[in-house]
């Protein structure tokens, strides 16, 4: 098969990363990865362009792992509960997703997070105290607490006025049927 060599420009999944000489097909790279600029070919002067292009990776994935761990440090302090409607038996009527917890996590910090990062092997139903790893970055992992709590224990029991209301009114009447 005819290949040659290139040089990409940024990350390509399951290809390579920013500066990487790598081996692909011609057409693959005559009719994708030049045109859109994602890679450029292997000469002599782009090989002396190659410190460039390393030099701005090693900044960029810096500043990565240092937004990451900053991240992470916050998601760690953080004390998050979720409340769920549950039946008699105590068995929950929902479930926390990841998608919940991605929400949550967006609204108590203001930073985005793929949902696909957040390790859960299944929705979560019981309540109690739980533990989630979000992978940040490939040498950041957080770990997120949050508490789950049932929507009957925070409502007061024995309410005047709800249980008032339900008890003093009148029975539905069945319309009559012939």
């Amino acid at each position: 098969m005819p290949s040659t060599e290139i040089i990409l420009t940024e990350n390509i999944p399951g290809l390579g990363a920013e500066a990487d000489v790598v081996k692909v097909r011609r057409g693959y790279a005559r009719n994708f990865l030049l045109p859109q600029g994602k890679a450029y070919e292997v000469t002599k002067r782009s090989l002396r362009q190659l410190d460039n292009l390393k030099a701005k990776r090693a900044t960029r994935e810096a500043a990565e792992l240092n937004e990451s761990e900053e991240l992470a440090r916050r998601i760690g302090k953080l004390k998050v509960v979720f409340t769920l409607e549950t039946g008699e038996t105590g068995k929950a009527f929902g479930s926390v997703t990841a998608q919940d917890l991605v929400k949550r996590l967006k609204n108590e910090l203001g930073n985005e997070i793929d949902r696909h990062r957040v390790v859960l092997e299944h929705p979560l139903k019981t309540t109690g105290e739980h533990e989630v790893s979000i992978k940040l970055h490939h040498d950041v992992t957080a770990t997120f607490a949050f508490q789950i709590k049932s929507a009957t224990e925070e409502a007061p029991k024995g309410d005047a006025v709800g249980d008032a209301g339900e008890k003093n009114r009148p029975p539905k009447k069945r319309p009559e049927t012939k």
